[in-house]
């Protein structure tokens, strides 16, 4: 019989987590360039926010119908407004509106995803049976309801969180209860309770940590869709019109003309910040899911 030996140079070293990191981000070059639009959208908002009046960001502040130049980079509009500081101060409160909706809406999912899969029976049925019943409803005709009935004064940048999360919720509920229904029969939770784990140390210690990954897709998406439901609403004027959400500044353009009247840079600044927000979300949200699913994962 013929031993072989592995010498310590032979040995296969096992990679660190920051090259697997690395190489994860290189393999997947949409996760990569998400992540660098959001932190160039970050950097203009922070740096913005160190260098501008935010009262020139409401009406009456500057001379009105101003094309962009040295001193107002993006222009003013029509109601005296310096685009620059209003596309600063909306970015923060567009941003704001998505992080207050999806947080609340994901940490809703979570609870209910783990309930209704993990201690299943009425529970189960009950939470189901009306996330299967509103999913079907559609979601923008129910906000745009919520928010036309509210008194325009009454409508805040935390109001339109709200409204947004209200229906926010079913969708994590849905994903967090599929993937609690696949790990809780996996090897590890049938090891955890025959070493007498209760339920909550097994969802705490065992099952919560595997399911991270998908918990941050579905807030990156959670975000994504209050960000753009804040944005609609704002476009058709339910927003808070004298806050300078980016949707009520392209409101603004629409409702004065602005492309008819010569005002090109106008809605033209809002449009772009928009889309390269919702833009980068998509990305991350998709290298994220990539890295959650391992179906869809790539390999080296």
């Amino acid at each position: 019989m013929t031993t072989t030996t592995i010498t310590n140079s032979e040995e296969i070293k096992k990679p660190s987590n920051l090259s697997l990191r690395l190489g994860y981000i290189r393999r997947n070059p949409g996760l990569a360039l998400g992540v660098a639009i959001l932190i160039s959208l970050i950097l203009f908002t922070v740096i913005g926010l160190m260098n501008i009046d935010s009262d020139d960001a409401y009406p009456l502040s500057v001379m009105g119908r101003q094309a962009p130049s040295i001193e107002f980079p993006f222009g003013t509009d029509y109601f005296g407004r310096d685009l620059y500081a209003a596309l600063v101060v909306g970015m923060w409160q567009t941003a704001l509106i998505g992080v207050i909706a999806g947080a609340i809406g994901t940490f809703i999912g979570i609870i209910l995803g783990f309930v209704s899969a993990f201690y299943g029976g009425i529970l189960d049925t009950i939470i189901k049976g009306v996330c299967q019943i509103l999913m079907p409803i559609p979601v923008f005709l129910i906000q745009v309801i919520i928010a036309g009935s509210l008194n325009k004064d009454d409508v805040t940048v935390f109001t339109m969180a709200l409204i947004v999360v209200l229906l926010a919720w079913m969708w994590p509920t849905l994903v967090i209860r599929s993937q609690v229904l696949s790990m809780k029969e996996r090897q590890f939770v049938s090891v955890a309770k025959l070493s007498g784990m209760n339920n909550i140390e097994i969802i705490f210690a065992e099952i919560f940590p595997n399911l991270l990954p998908f918990i941050a897709a579905s807030f990156v998406w959670s975000v994504f869709s209050a960000v753009f439901a804040s944005f609609y609403l704002a476009v058709i004027g339910l927003g808070p019109l004298r806050e300078p959400l980016l949707g009520n500044i392209i409101w603004g353009a629409q409702s004065q003309g602005a492309f008819f009247n010569g005002w090109w840079w106008w809605p033209l600044a809002p449009a772009t910040l928009m889309v390269l927000i919702l833009t980068s979300l998509a990305l991350i949200n998709m290298g994220l899911d990539e890295l959650a699913n391992p179906r869809v994962r790539r390999t080296e």
